[in-house]
């Protein structure tokens, strides 16, 4: 409260004009006091018009009154600078560097409050004071401080510009109806703010529809991200728990194995001890028969020779093990074989069945909005280089270029067979599997080319519409002829228009599950396109009609 105290003394005592402590303080007739220098400076300027002011309130004298010295107030002056307190007066107020500044203080300026457009000039506390006191300044137009006042005098008039030039589309003032824009379509500039304004809140409210929108959309996109973390968590436990159980499987058939070979083993190997002991005691036998027989070869006496011969003589039958001689030595080497053909059908299964789910896993996505591309160079960011696969063309076909190019010859090439084969439908398909964003071109001379993209499992033997491009649900084929183009899908042709062309640009956003198809020369125009889901990875497809025609994938790098 005392540092309250001490700012209002410092105030109270201040000259309005320099703003510094009151030096030689005199008071003027409606009451307000001001150095002796600062008011004669003031009135000195008003010389020629005889009508002489007051800088806060404006009341006005006639003739200049004479001035005196003001005593009480000089004694209150002194008083307070010995307090030690003039170093900080005013100082919370005066301008700095970076303020808007009075135009009315002299000396040292303070911080203006307001700035007046009418007059046009900027204005500290107290020399505002009159626009708000005296009636002919209370109509004027206050705003808050500025340092572009000036950009509101015209610079050929140095008048306020009050009028806007419709015609021009800029701020005039009235002098400027007379001669440069005189004829125009003007208005008050109030008027124009205020229809400008209507829009202005029209441009507001649809921002701030497009923040709601947008707030919503990025909650959605925290629900989608929210959502696609559970289901990650819960494929990521489900693989686990699945992976387990083959694994537990494998280990069950292997422990199966195991204790069928032990099984095996003990029985074989039970039998062939059986059958050792029984020619270990057939020996023994044999060694006895032998000493016996050993001993009667070398009895003296011929009778009893003779009389011992016929039970000494006989043996017994023999154990039958002519098979052991004869029996191949393989034994348990078939079975470690028809394992290594199980873990060949399973790595087999495995890296055919890892292309699905590897596609499947990157497919998983929030189909954000993406751009397409619209030229040609930015079609060719997405260029694949793709090649034909040999297993899969139709004898009818030669390839050529480094497996790039396809030609219907007369006579059948002599390829060997494979289950991939084309059997009745003269086609080939590309080697590359197709995903994410793909484009390639076909370069096509003769008749009746189709440039189709294919799933892989289509039949490759059978009736024509399971096996031929765009006749079935498992190809997509646009047919080039000489002057027409027509696309098939699922047996359904549609016409298509556009200019003729010997090259075909293919585009497949495979996420997107977009297919376009486009004739290319000095520029690419769209000749149909495809929105669908694809649910398996696509293979590039070529099928040629016509002797010599031709088709080959372009090397577009």
């Amino acid at each position: 409260m005392e540092q309250k105290g001490d700012q209002l003394d410092r105030e109270t005592f201040s000259c309005s004009i320099c703003l510094d402590l009151l030096k030689d303080p005199v008071t003027i007739p409606c009451g307000h006091s001001y150095c002796m220098n600062c008011i004669k400076t003031h009135w000195d300027g008003e010389d020629q018009r005889k009508i002489y002011s007051c800088p806060q309130c404006r009341q006005t004298f006639t003739p200049r009154p004479v001035l005196g010295k003001n005593t009480m107030l000089a004694a209150l002056v002194e008083q307070l600078k010995k307090t030690g307190l003039q170093a900080a007066a005013g100082a919370h107020c005066y301008a700095g560097p970076e303020d808007v500044a009075c135009d009315v203080c002299t000396g040292r300026k303070r911080k203006a409050l307001k700035s007046c457009l009418t007059c046009p000039a900027s204005y500290c506390e107290n020399h505002l004071q009159p626009h708000y006191h005296v009636d002919q300044f209370k109509k004027h137009k206050l705003v808050d401080h500025s340092e572009k006042l000036q950009e509101n005098i015209c610079s050929r008039h140095d008048e306020v510009m009050k009028i806007f030039c419709r015609t021009d589309q800029q701020s005039i003032c009235y002098l400027c109806t007379m001669d440069e824009h005189k004829g125009h379509d003007t208005v008050s500039a109030a008027a124009v703010r205020t229809e400008r304004q209507r829009g202005l809140e029209v441009s507001r409210q649809q921002i701030q529809q497009r923040i709601q929108d947008r707030e919503k959309d990025v909650k959605l996109l925290q629900q989608e991200v929210e959502a696609v973390s559970r289901s990650a968590d819960k494929a990521v436990e489900d693989s686990e728990k699945i992976f387990t159980e083959l694994i537990r499987l494998i280990q069950k058939r292997s422990s199966d194995v195991k204790q069928q070979i032990r099984s095996q083993q003990e029985t074989e190997v039970s039998r062939v001890k059986e059958l050792q002991e029984k020619l270990k005691q057939e020996i023994t036998e044999l060694k006895r028969k032998d000493t016996e027989l050993k001993r009667l070869s070398h009895t003296e006496d011929h009778t009893q020779f003779l009389h011992n011969y016929p039970s000494l003589s006989q043996l017994s039958a023999s154990t039958d093990s002519s098979s052991i001689n004869i029996r191949p030595l393989r034994y348990f080497e078939d079975v470690t074989a028809a394992v290594s053909e199980l873990r060949d059908q399973l790595q087999d299964i495995l890296r055919q069945k890892w292309t699905n789910i590897s596609l499947t896993v990157t497919e998983v996505d929030v189909l954000l909005p993406q751009p397409g591309p619209k030229t040609r160079a930015e079609f060719l960011k997405y260029s694949r280089e793709i090649t034909l696969d040999p297993n899969t063309a139709n004898t009818w076909l030669l390839l050529s270029e480094g497996n790039r190019k396809a030609k219907r010859m007369k006579q059948q090439q002599s390829y060997s067979s494979h289950l991939d084969r084309f059997i009745n439908n003269v086609q080939v398909l590309s080697r590359e599997s197709l995903t994410g964003r793909c484009y390639w071109e076909v370069e096509w001379r003769g008749e009746g080319v189709e440039v189709a993209v294919v799933y892989k499992n289509i039949s490759r033997a059978g009736s024509s519409k399971e096996c031929r491009f765009g006749r079935n649900d498992k190809s997509w084929m646009l047919y080039c002829d000489t002057d027409s183009y027509t696309f098939w899908f699922n047996n359904i042709s549609t016409s298509v228009s556009g200019p003729g062309s010997s090259r075909v640009g293919v585009y497949l956003d495979h996420r997107a599950g977009i297919l376009s198809f486009y004739s290319v020369s000095e520029t690419m125009t769209l000749l149909h396109r495809v929105q669908t889901t694809f649910t398996q990875p696509l293979y590039a497809g070529l099928w040629l009609c016509y002797n010599e025609a031709t088709a080959e994938l372009c090397k577009l790098k």
